[in-house]
């Protein structure tokens, strides 16, 4: 077993429910992604990521997606973008699948 985390150390992590707004290719990334803009609503506005779902996801179906995201990590430079969020999936291999709130709820909310 890793590390645990105390209940503080948990706290600190702010997950939030965001909508897809925006989906591109990110040709240069060394692994096959896209960038990503995604609506945290009026307090968090929109933040930029990239992410590694091309293999379960086309573009046209992540529009409009609600997901959960890590949105205060610092800013992260990959290649010639700056990512601002982290977007959360379940890993088996080269295959992500997207955490999603399940119903449609207001972005911004936080996961506890």
């Amino acid at each position: 077993m890793k590390d645990l985390l105390s209940w503080s150390d948990f706290e600190k992590v702010e997950m939030r429910v965001g909508t897809i707004i925006e989906v591109m290719d990110f040709p240069e990334a060394y692994n096959p992604s896209y960038k990503l803009r995604i609506d945290f609503g009026k307090d968090l506005g929109v933040k930029k990521t990239s992410a590694q779902i091309t293999v379960r996801y086309a573009k046209e179906e992540l529009l409009g997606k609600q997901i959960v995201a890590v949105v205060n990590f610092p800013v992260k430079q990959i290649g010639p973008f700056m990512s601002e969020c982290l977007v959360l999936g379940a890993v088996n291999g080269k295959e992500v699948t997207l955490l999603e709130p399940g119903k449609d709820v207001d972005n911004g909310l936080r996961i506890s």
